[in-house]
């Protein structure tokens, strides 16, 4: 049977992640979790995280608390026991390399910073507010001072599989962000007016998602697409860039925040449902009247 060692007493999400990465690769069977500081059995463990003062990929040891540390990357944030883990097996886990760096950056880098005490944020706005993180959630999981009859090891085994939830969720939401945006694109390049981009009724693509990918290009001013969860057909306003979000054509301004007969006297579309008062989104009952609104949108102004 497989030993993944670790540290025992207080745990952190580093080893907490680490652990329940490498069970995701290991599957549910044939290792088991033992978390000592005993150099004996730290020397004869076939994965051995967060302790040991060594760090060695072929062998599987994958500490970063020896002098020099373990590495960083590219941007300077330096590499946790997650971290290490992640970069021999996260492609194989997620079946891709773009899958894997997203998840590096949007939840392996957040950790290994916050192990490595690196801050990634300078100053709060509110002195007395924090972000609730990743990182607060598994210390959560620690015993307190008056739960003596719960030991840190049934507590961290806890926190794994919490972690594995969030890992396995997380692959799968990767997964068909990177999908999607595949799909987004091919109907960008196949469209003959770059400035509407019309998705058909098949698929759900999401907003937010249509959004941000097409603000990469220069041209596209609005999509037409539709919501399954609704039944209705959207026009969205593209935004100018990430950072902020305001629109490079926001819809009419005398339709903003209008609906009903109100939106239909003021479109004559006379299956428009809603205009948003920020101007970046008007809903129809169908494509066709999605479609027009466009259209109108396009025309407003010149």
């Amino acid at each position: 049977m497989k030993k993944i060692i670790t540290h025992n007493g207080k745990f952190h999400s580093d080893d907490v992640f680490a652990v329940a990465t490498l069970r995701l690769i290991l599957g549910d069977d044939g290792f088991e979790v033992l978390r000592t500081r005993d150099p004996e059995i730290i020397k004869n463990g076939d994965y051995v995280v967060d302790i040991g003062g060594e760090y060695n990929e072929e062998s599987n040891k994958f500490d970063h608390h020896q002098i020099g540390g373990a590495g960083e990357r590219e941007n300077g944030i330096p590499y946790a026991s997650f971290g290490l883990i992640w970069k021999k097996f996260g492609t194989t886990l997620c079946g891709s390399p773009e899958v894997a760096l997203r998840i590096d950056e949007k939840l392996v880098q957040v950790i290994d910073a916050g192990d490595n005490g690196v801050d990634l944020v300078k100053e709060y706005i509110f002195p007395d507010v924090y972000g609730y993180t990743i990182t607060g959630i598994i210390n959560m999981f620690r015993p307190t001072w008056k739960e003596k009859e719960k030991s840190f090891d049934e507590k961290f085994l806890e926190a794994v599989s919490l972690a594995r939830q969030i890992l396995e969720r997380e692959i799968k939401i990767t997964k068909d962000q990177v999908e999607v945006e595949d799909k987004i694109k091919g109907y960008y390049n196949r469209s003959k007016d770059k400035q509407l981009i019309i998705f058909e009724e098949t698929g759900d693509y999401g907003r937010e998602n249509v959004v941000r990918v097409l603000l990469e290009y220069p041209e596209p001013l609005y999509a037409v697409l539709y919501r399954s969860d609704v039944l209705n057909w959207q026009v969205v306003a593209i935004n100018k860039d990430k950072k902020t979000f305001e629109t490079r054509k926001p819809l009419p301004e005398r339709w903003r925040g209008l609906s009903g007969e109100n939106l239909v006297g003021a479109t004559g579309v006379d299956d428009v449902i809603f205009c948003h008062r920020g101007g970046f989104m008007c809903v129809a009952g169908s494509k066709e009247g999605a479609l027009t609104l466009a259209k109108l949108a396009l025309e407003e102004g010149k």
